[in-house]
C-alpha cells in the first residue's frame, strides 16, 4: 500500500491530534505502522505570534499552507483543530472525517473562578469569545492579547504577563495537563463553534482517501460541529466576530444554543432551537432568530 501524508502544523497539540488521528486510521484498517507519514507543516498562524489573528488574515493563517500542500500534492491528507478552520473552505476540499469529540469547555488558569479574580484583573486571552463573555461577566476586568501555543501562555502567564487565561479543556486534557485551572461550565461560557472536535480534510477528488477515512468518522460529532459551522455561516461572523455555538444530540434530535455578543460583552443575545438531523436549514433558521432579537447595534456587527 502506497504510503499515506498526513499534513499537521508542528505544536505539541496539533501533533498529538495528528497522531490520534493516525492510530484511529491503522486501527480501522489494519495499517502497518509505516503506513501513514506525518509531515509537518509551518503555518502562518504559527510565525506570528504578537497581534491578533483578526489583523493578519484570520483563520487562513492556520490552514492556508496545509490547503497549498493537498493542492500540490505534498500531503494527502490534513488534521485540523475544527474551530481553527475557517466557515468556508476552498472548492476542491472537504472535511471527510472528525474524530470524536473531547471536552468543550473552557478551563479558567489562575483563579479558582470567574467570582474570584481580584477587581480589575487581567485576563489574557486571542479570543473575541472568551473575551466578550469574561467582560459581560465581570466589566471591570482588563483583556490582554495572549498568542501562542498552550505551552507558551502558560509560561506567560507563569510570567506575570496576565492574572488569569483562558485555553480549551480537550487542548489540555490531550496534552496531559487536564489538572490545570477550572473547567467553566457551558452556562456560563458557550464555547466556540466546533472546540473540542479535531477534523480531517483532504481533496473532494481523492475517493480513495475520502473512503479511508469515512471509517474514522464519529458521525454524531460531525452532525453537531456541522451544524454548529452552518450556524456560524448564516450568522456573517468573521474573526472578529464574538460568537458561541453549541450542538448537541438530543433524544434524536440535536440541540442547537447560540449567542452573539459586542467586543466588549455589554450587548448579547441567545438562543436555541432543535432540529431534525437531516434538517438543513435550521442553523440558519437560529441565526435569523438571534438577528431579529439582537438590538441594533449588536446586529449591525453581523453580515447575516
Amino acid at each position: 500500500m502506497t504510503v499515506l501524508r498526513l499534513g499537521t502544523r508542528g505544536s505539541p497539540l496539533a501533533l498529538i491530534q495528528a497522531h490520534m488521528t493516525a492510530d484511529a486510521l491503522r486501527a480501522a484498517h489494519g495499517l502497518d505502522d509505516d503506513a501513514i507519514e506525518i509531515v509537518t507543516i509551518k503555518t502562518t498562524g504559527d510565525r506570528v505570534q504578537d497581534r491578533a489573528l483578526a489583523e493578519v488574515g484570520g483563520k487562513a493563517l492556520w490552514t492556508k499552507e496545509l490547503d497549498r500542500a493537498l493542492f500540490d500534492g505534498d500531503i494527502d491528507f490534513a488534521v485540523h483543530s475544527m474551530k481553527d478552520v475557517e466557515t468556508i473552505r476552498p472548492e476542491g476540499i472537504v472535511i471527510a472525517a472528525m474524530l470524536e469529540r473531547a471536552d468543550v469547555r473552557d478551563r479558567l488558569i489562575g483563579a479558582e473562578s470567574i467570582e474570584a479574580l481580584p477587581q480589575g484583573a487581567r485576563v489574557g486571552t486571542s479570543s473575541p469569545r472568551r473575551a466578550a463573555q469574561m467582560l459581560r461577566l465581570r466589566s471591570d476586568l482588563a483583556i490582554g492579547l495572549f498568542r501562542g501555543n498552550v505551552e507558551t501562555r502558560i509560561r506567560k502567564l507563569a510570567e506575570g504577563e496576565a492574572d488569569a487565561t483562558l485555553l480549551a479543556a480537550a487542548g489540555l486534557d490531550r496534552l496531559g495537563k487536564g489538572d490545570l485551572g477550572v473547567a467553566i461550565e457551558i452556562d456560563t461560557m458557550l464555547p466556540a463553534p466546533a472546540q473540542g472536535a479535531v477534523g480531517i480534510e483532504t481533496l473532494a477528488s481523492n475517493a480513495r482517501v475520502r473512503d479511508l477515512l469515512a471509517a474514522i468518522d464519529h458521525r454524531p460529532t460531525s452532525a453537531c460541529v456541522r451544524a454548529e459551522r452552518a450556524f456560524l455561516a448564516a450568522i456573517g461572523a468573521d474573526c472578529h466576530s464574538p460568537v458561541a455555538a453549541l450542538a448537541v444530540e438530543s433524544a434524536g434530535a440535536l440541540h442547537l444554543r447560540a449567542e452573539l455578543l459586542s467586543e466588549d460583552g455589554a450587548l448579547h443575545v441567545g438562543g436555541e432551537r432543535y432540529l431534525a438531523p437531516e434538517n438543513a436549514e435550521g442553523p440558519a433558521m437560529l441565526a435569523r432568530q438571534l438577528l431579529d432579537a439582537a438590538p441594533p447595534a449588536l446586529r449591525a456587527l453581523f453580515a447575516g
